[in-house]
């Protein structure tokens, strides 16, 4: 596959590196991608979405469906302008989802009494059972984190378990933001594919 001569420096830049991840497996290039395009993704995502935790989780989402999807690009298009439109169309779709969530909330809210509603939420909260369920979930969990390579289940347990930022991780790990965002995508993925490959589904 050859480089569109269209393309301006920084393109063909990313072309390359698409090239050596698609071709190598080069995790360097997977990471010098999402370190290129990291805030653009988030802050576009930000905009859309006006919430720093679904901006996040989409673009995590966004790499994470363009990286498995890679073999897929063509150099058509530059790109920043494939992945920006992965990471557009995923938003769409999730804010659809969450807007027709809302309104049938809304619309239950008109429809039903305030006693139906309150025993409705009443019946929502966790039995003994389902809370022994939750537990055993959460155990299963961390017995699979805990099968990461130590450097990513210490970012995965940091993230996710203490519920820290990427500037406080960052700092902690003595790390660049760039360098966590990227070992922290590969953690999740090695935490996929665990989970999918795992008999004790969650």
């Amino acid at each position: 596959m050859e480089v569109n001569i269209n393309f301006t420096e920084k393109a063909k830049r990313d072309f390359y590196l698409v090239q050596k991840a698609k071709d190598e497996n080069d995790r360097h290039a997977y990471a010098s991608l999402m370190n290129y395009y990291w805030d653009s993704i988030y802050f576009m995502l930000l905009k859309m979405t006006n919430n720093k935790d679904d901006a996040e989780d989409l673009t995590i989402e966004a790499f994470g469906k363009a990286f498995r999807k890679i073999e897929q690009y063509t150099p058509d298009y530059a790109f920043s302008t494939w992945l920006f439109k992965i990471a557009s169309n995923n938003c769409i779709d999730f804010i659809r989802k969450t807007k027709q969530n809302t309104i049938s909330l809304d619309k239950e809210s008109e429809d039903c009494s305030s006693s139906v509603i309150s025993n409705k939420i009443s019946t929502e909260e966790l039995n003994p059972e389902e809370t022994l369920i939750n537990e055993q979930k959460i155990k299963l969990m961390r017995q699979i984190v805990d099968k990461l390579k130590p450097h990513y289940r210490i970012l995965i347990e940091m993230r996710y378990f203490e519920e820290l930022s990427y500037e406080e991780i960052a700092k902690k790990m003595n790390l660049p933001m760039g360098t966590v965002k990227a070992k922290l995508f590969r953690a999740r993925d090695f935490l996929y594919n665990i989970l999918n490959n795992s008999q004790d589904k969650i």
